[in-house]
């Protein structure tokens, strides 16, 4: 029987779990196949035992149907492939994904929790970013955590791995022959740097694409996940920039609309100019670098 002090902090430190905002981690390569942070992807190792003491059941993308046979111990971590995807994989740590994670206490094969979001391996809990790092959309893991690491027991965790977004813009370079416009540069996890030019601010909205990316085409009704940085023209100041927290929703506005998956595109907004819905809180122009990570229609409708 479960004491009633021992199941709260079972639900608290399950909470802590399945919130998908996660650890960022020292990571050591070994095996070959997709990179993470351009070293080989790390590996954890299976479990037989606990793939003999799970029972799952049921379609990726439903919660599934599990029976925890009791009491199932868990050493050290694992991590096994009951289904491996073919999308893409989780390769930076700021790389949004989405994830359908449910939780069961190891002692007494108890549910403790489930949950969908959108996160990325950089808040919270080295642990899950463990588990998840170079999963690949359309995977489903069983994860056996030890005892102590979110409960006083071992707790198994099913994770369906359901999109995983661009970490930033892919594609090819666009040549744009543009005077007075200002110049971007990137650093290596694709965060850009912004320089405005000495030169007359422009008085209309003006829409450069830098990057061309092979994904598909941004349609008007959709929701478009992306990273972004703004900075006001007179100052050179950053006034807002995703790249601090986390990427963003926002709806296809003129210059995001016809875009592919992948751009980056250059956005100059006068204050009179059409929103973007990534302006910021600066009131005079801006200059404003969106890159495009995919389409993300359930977040704007709640599905």
């Amino acid at each position: 029987m479960v004491r009633p002090h021992r199941l709260e902090r079972v639900r608290k430190t399950a909470a802590a779990l399945i919130t998908l905002g996660l650890a960022a981690l020292a990571l050591a390569g070994c095996s070959a196949g997709p990179s993470f942070g351009g070293k080989a992807c790390p590996t954890q190792p299976t479990s037989s035992g606990l793939k003999g003491a799970v029972t799952v059941e049921g379609d990726f993308g439903s919660e599934p149907k599990v029976k925890v046979d009791t009491p199932t111990k868990v050493p050290k971590l694992t991590v096994d492939d009951l289904i491996v995807g073919t999308g893409t994989p989780i390769t930076a740590a700021s790389q949004p994904f989405t994830a359908n994670v449910v939780v069961y206490d190891g002692a007494t094969g108890q549910r403790i929790g489930a949950s969908s979001d959108v996160g990325t391996l950089t808040a919270q809990s080295k642990e899950f970013a463990a588990a998840v790092q170079c999963a690949t959309a359309g995977s489903r893991l069983l994860v056996g955590f030890p005892a102590g690491t979110f409960a006083e027991a071992a707790t198994v965790g099913i994770i369906d791995v359901q999109k995983v977004f661009l970490p930033h813009a892919e594609g090819s370079l666009q040549y744009n022959d543009a005077l007075g416009l200002p110049t971007v540069v990137r650093a290596p996890d694709g965060r850009p740097g912004i320089i405005i030019p000495d030169a007359k601010k422009p008085a209309t909205q003006v829409v450069q694409t830098l990057i061309r990316g092979a994904g598909p085409k941004v349609k008007k009704t959709d929701g478009v996940r992306v990273q972004y940085t703004s900075v006001d023209w007179d100052t050179r100041k950053v006034v807002n920039s995703t790249w601090d927290s986390q990427s963003a929703v926002i709806s296809a506005a003129a210059g995001i609309e016809g875009q592919t998956v992948g751009s980056q595109v250059l956005l100059i907004v006068p204050p009179a100019g059409a929103s973007t819905g990534t302006s910021g809180d600066g009131n005079g122009t801006q200059a404003i670098v969106v890159d495009i990570l995919g389409i993300d229609n359930a977040s704007t409708t709640g599905q």
